[in-house]
């Protein structure tokens, strides 16, 4: 039997290829004679680089190198294959395992969407491959593997998974199909069973740390082939022979110790292969083995020699953020000197893709080899963003988005595309959510955007086949969904299939939809509603792998574990090396609990520990430098380093020794600081008299008071803030409405005041309410609203009537211009005035939000009121209100549970005129003030004065000079 391995600190895959290449020459044989098996379809590409360099870059003939999964594609075991059933294919299985999760009818809690069932199914299918790779007959062994002392709901759960002990089996028979795992299984049995028979004339190799039975089998029949070998990669010939046998599942070599179990050979049996020195210091294999040594053998630390961490650093970065930065920084480093190559290694995406953005801040392209998520590319994107719009039905927030998208164009040059979604946002989009669909659009659009509504029309017409029924089946809707993605994306130049399924995310992309609307076909029907839901189930696992960036930097790289497995660089990142990371959490899944798992005869959860601790020493034993990072922080809450990295320093600290810190820390701490910051002086801008307004309102006066500078933003400047999106609600509305209400009802005279005031108004203020058609939950809360500010006014205006007597002349809403000294004008919209029997002029103002208090009205803060009576008394307002003003009332109109209040300001004798001849007297020096070019327009330059409604400070910069940070 055949069985060796190189040293840890030995490069793996130009090791093998020089041995090979050597045996080939000292037997007199081609180099292209024979077969090597590796464990993945990156490591075989990898292999024919090595022998490559072996050659000198001298052109040969390599041998046959394929992959174990791919034994099928390879055709190794071309009889078996023949006469096997075919697999099932993923998206087909899938669907028809959610079939069968539906037919549950929501029995022991199974999901009613099938968006919900989808998701379950690829759980199920999950525990499907784990038992064929484990060769485990489910429907023979669940049935008896709840005890009585287990929980009820376990039994549930045993009644759900008949689906794959009872339903499932049949299935398959009936359409005369495989699972892809046990077909696999099958095939790897086929050819060790050939091999047994028949041993290979030619040299095989297969290089495995771990293994199902299958592949035991197959190891087995290599191993004992007279040309055979099986090569263990990162076997540890530093864990003491007693060890073995107490090697645990989340152990590094448990995986080897398995498959050396399963071929009946012995660790001490393992040959030590010849291999050229490598650039790994002497002593790391000891280090890093007697770290991870099973915990019995942990005393033995005090008898192991001297160790040392060369090569070894540590970065401990704050959060996620920092941990990225210093990692890009060192990866660049490592540039400086020709000829080296660095890696980050680390299964956390996210961290892989902080790291990629990282870089090309530094102008480096690194293309992460485990490959992009296939939601997250701009196509599916595209449509992700397509689905939810019109599940929305089109509200302000995912069609803009979706409007937005870089692909979206409807047929147009995308930049007058864009164009036009830009002028739709702030013309139609902004503000309270519009009525749904386009046609609510349409509504908010006025009447001279006739530019507008023709897009809107256009998207509309673009969009059309998205207007599905009340249900529909789920390949239909998805392929209506493709249909407008389709007429959506196509430009002026190009239909929309050539840019929605371009490159590798397209083709991807579009293979996938071609397998997923076949097997759609023939599952429930579904609401259009749950389309995006569904279609991020669809999407979820599939991944893109593009081919290397002509851009990509050839020096570096990102790789996941297995992506790592058996490469070798001159400085590697280990990535994430916190627990629930690297490694991940020990889940024994949704469906059986550790007990019930090992009574299966299922592998544990900690298996997969043990993968990821192998995967941990093959790094830190081949690579000559590695840095080791693991983050104070993840995800705002401490991160606890992990188990192998506590073990190091333990191990360390027993020698007085400690991994040293890596400078890379302080380095991104560094890179992002501003030079000694400069004090900013507060904005005072001083623009030519010309530039400067000589018609300002009522509340532009009240603004200039408290916060000149928004005056000069918005009348100068002439910047104007954007509403927000999708607003919950906008007072301005609600006032807009019971303003123009109670102009409709006190315009009709004073017969209004009759049995039916109060049902005249609440009809006048619905009606309003109806024209600006908010949202429905908003109808709902502002109707009860109005109905009791409606009784409230007809109960106060009877008052004040029989209190004050009719009013001579009344009027709502009444617009006025008054000239000011100096060429000024001051304009200003009263809400309401009268002119009483007594002669007297009354301003009331209403107000459904807060109301000033009179001390703000007093000293000059709040000058509306006081503006306005001096408008009234001088004309502005017309003749009949050209008369002495002998009141000025607040009148606030909540409809909550207090519906109304009328507050009277200034009522003691000489207050009110004192107050009205102040504003009177200090306007012209106000107007004469900021029309001279040496005033500046400052910004809050009375701390009293606060501006409630602020939305220049941004403008202003205020956070700099007033030393917010």
């Amino acid at each position: 039997m055949r069985v060796g391995a190189f040293a840890p600190e030995a490069a793996f895959l130009p090791a093998l290829a020089g041995l090979w290449l050597n045996e080939a020459a000292a037997a007199g044989r081609s180099a292209a004679e024979g077969l090597i098996i590796l464990p993945s379809k990156r490591a075989a590409q990898a292999l024919g680089a090595a022998f490559l360099e072996a050659r000198g870059g001298e052109a040969l003939l390599l041998p046959r190198i394929i992959a174990l999964g791919n034994v099928d594609e390879a055709g190794v075991s071309l009889h078996a294959g023949l006469t096997l059933a075919p697999a099932m294919k993923a998206p087909v299985r899938q669907a028809a395992l959610a079939r069968l999760v539906l037919a549950m009818n929501g029995a022991g809690g199974a999901p009613r969407t099938l968006a919900g069932a989808w998701a379950l199914a690829a759980e199920l299918a999950a525990l499907l491959d784990e038992a064929d790779h484990a060769e485990i007959d489910l429907a023979a062994a669940l049935p008896g593997v709840v005890s009585g002392e287990l929980a009820r709901h376990w039994q549930d759960t045993l009644r759900f998974l008949e689906i794959l002990t009872q339903a499932w089996p049949a299935h398959l028979a009936e359409r005369g199909l495989m699972n892809p795992a046990a077909r696999l299984a099958r095939l790897i049995s086929a050819q060790a069973e050939l091999w047994g028979a028949a041993p290979p004339r030619q040299p095989v190799w297969l290089v495995a740390a771990e293994g199902t039975p299958a592949i035991g089998r197959l190891a087995r029949a290599v191993a004992r082939a007279p040309k055979g070998r099986l090569v263990l990669p990162g076997f540890d010939f530093c864990l003491p022979a007693e060890a073995w046998a107490h090697v645990a599942d989340s152990h590094p070599q448990a995986g080897i110790a398995g498959l050396l179990g399963a071929i009946g050979a012995r660790p001490a049996e393992v040959e030590r292969l010849p291999a050229p020195p490598g650039a790994v210091p002497a002593g790391r294999a000891l280090l890093v083995s007697a770290a991870l040594w099973p915990a019995r053998h942990l005393a033995a630390w005090r008898e192991v020699e001297r160790l040392s961490p060369a090569g070894l650093a540590r970065l401990e970065a704050g959060d996620e953020a920092q941990d990225a930065l210093a990692i890009a920084m060192i990866l660049r480093d490592v540039l400086e000197v020709p000829g080296r190559s660095a890696a980050l290694v680390t299964p956390d995406r996210d961290l892989a893709a902080r790291v990629a953005a990282a870089l090309r801040r530094f102008g480096i392209t690194a293309d992460d080899s485990a490959g992009e998520p296939l939601a997250e590319t701009p196509p599916a994107m595209f449509l992700r963003l397509l689905a939810r719009a019109g599940a929305s039905a089109y509200a302000p927030l995912p069609l803009l988005s979706l409007l937005k998208h870089p692909l979206a164009a409807a047929g147009w040059v995308p930049g007058t595309f864009r164009d036009f979604a830009r002028r739709l946002e702030r013309h139609a989009l902004r503000g309270p959510r519009p009525p749904e669909g386009l046609e609510g659009l349409r509504f908010r659009l006025a009447d001279e955007r006739q530019e507008e509504r023709d897009f809107l029309t256009h998207l509309e017409m673009t969009l059309r086949p998205l207007a599905l029924g009340a249900r529909v089946n789920p390949a239909q809707a998805l392929r209506a969904l493709i249909e407008a993605g389709e007429a959506l994306a196509a430009t002026h130049e190009q239909p929309g299939a050539a840019v929605l399924w371009a490159g590798e995310a397209g083709g991807a992309l579009s293979a996938l939809l071609g397998e997923l609307l076949a097997a759609l076909e023939g599952l429930p029907d579904i609401e259009p509603g749950h389309l995006p839901e569904l279609l991020d189930e669809l999407l979820k696992g599939a991944v893109v792998r593009r081919p290397r960036a002509k851009d990509g930097h050839p020096r570096i790289a990102i790789w996941g574990i297995q992506e790592a497995a058996l490469q070798t660089v001159d400085v590697a990142v280990l990535g994430g090396l916190v627990e629930g990371v690297w490694p991940g959490a020990t889940d024994p899944g949704p469906w059986l609990s550790r007990p019930m798992r090992k009574a299966v005869g299922l592998a544990s959860p900690e298996l997969k520990v043990g993968q990821a601790a192998h995967g941990f020493f093959g790094l830190m034993t081949g690579c000559p430098a590695l840095v080791l990072s693991a983050p104070r922080r993840r995800e705002r809450a401490p991160a606890v380093p992990a188990r192998w990295l506590t073990r190091l320093d333990a191990l360390l600290a027993g020698q007085k020794l400690a991994l040293p810190a890596h400078e890379a820390g302080a380095w991104a701490t560094q890179l992002d600081l501003p030079p000694a910051p400069a004090p900013r002086a507060a904005p005072a801008p001083r623009p030519p008299a010309a530039a400067r307004p000589r018609q300002l309102s009522v509340s532009d006066i009240a603004t200039l008071i408290c916060d000149p500078y928004a005056v000069y933003a918005r009348k100068i400047l002439g910047l104007a803030p954007l509403d927000a999106l999708d607003e919950e609600s906008d007072a301005s509305q609600f006032g807009e409405i019971v303003h123009a209400g109670l102009k409709a009802f006190f315009d009709e005279g004073p017969e209004v005041f009759d049995g039916r005031a109060v049902d005249r108004l609440a009809v006048l203020l619905e009606a309003k309410l109806r024209e600006l058609r908010p949202r429905a939950a908003l109808q709902a809360w502002w109707r009860a609203r109005l109905a009791r500010i409606a009784g409230w006014v007809v109960a106060e205006e009877a008052g004040r009537r029989a209190a004050l007597g009719t009013p001579a002349v009344l009027a709502h809403e009444v617009k006025g211009k008054l000239p000011v000294a100096g060429g000024f004008e001051l304009v200003g919209r009263a809400d309401r005035l009268e002119r009483g029997a007594d002669g007297l002029v009354r301003v009331l103002d209403y107000k459904t939000g807060t109301v000033p208090p009179q001390k703000a009205v007093a000293d000059g803060s709040a000058p509306q009121l006081p503006l306005e009576a001096v408008m009234a008394e001088a004309g502005a307002f017309g003749e009949g209100f050209g008369a002495e003003v002998g009141e000025i009332c607040y009148v606030r109109l909540s409809g909550r549970a207090a519906p109304g209040e009328a507050r009277e300001l200034m009522k003691k004798d000489g207050e009110l005129r004192a107050v009205i001849d102040a504003a009177a007297q200090s306007l012209p020096a106000l107007f004469a003030k900021y029309g001279e070019e040496a005033t500046p327009y400052l910004a809050a330059p009375h701390p009293a004065r606060a501006n409630p409604y602020d939305v220049y400070g941004g403008v202003s910069r205020r956070g700099e000079w007033e030393g917010e940070g």
